[in-house]
């Protein structure tokens, strides 16, 4: 799945392996809750531009990424910046993006 494209339970079930959590029992919500998501983007110095509308530009290193949210798209950049543009995933959790 490529990362631009993860919203939801997958996006924040990549972020918590990223981070080197492995208990799927319970997931922070990164994507939306700025408690959890801003230290990541505090921490990573990702820099975030209004596109116009809904939509952010993130920038991580040398990734950029968008995202209907500040926080989808900073979430999307440091997961590409980790693990690329396209990672594998559980197909539950694909399956949850096609909704």
């Amino acid at each position: 799945m490529k990362t631009s494209e993860l919203t939801g339970a997958a996006l924040n079930w990549v972020i918590a392996k990223c981070e080197g959590f492995d208990n799927g029992d319970w997931l922070p919500d990164y994507s939306t809750d700025w408690a959890a998501g801003g230290t990541i983007i505090e921490r990573e110095r990702i820099s975030l531009l209004d596109q116009g509308g809904d939509c952010w530009l993130a920038i991580c290193g040398w990734k950029e990424v968008f995202g209907d949210t500040q926080l989808i798209a900073a979430m999307r950049c440091y997961v590409a910046s980790k693990l690329g543009d396209e990672i594998q995933i559980a197909e539950d959790l694909s399956n949850e993006n096609a909704y």
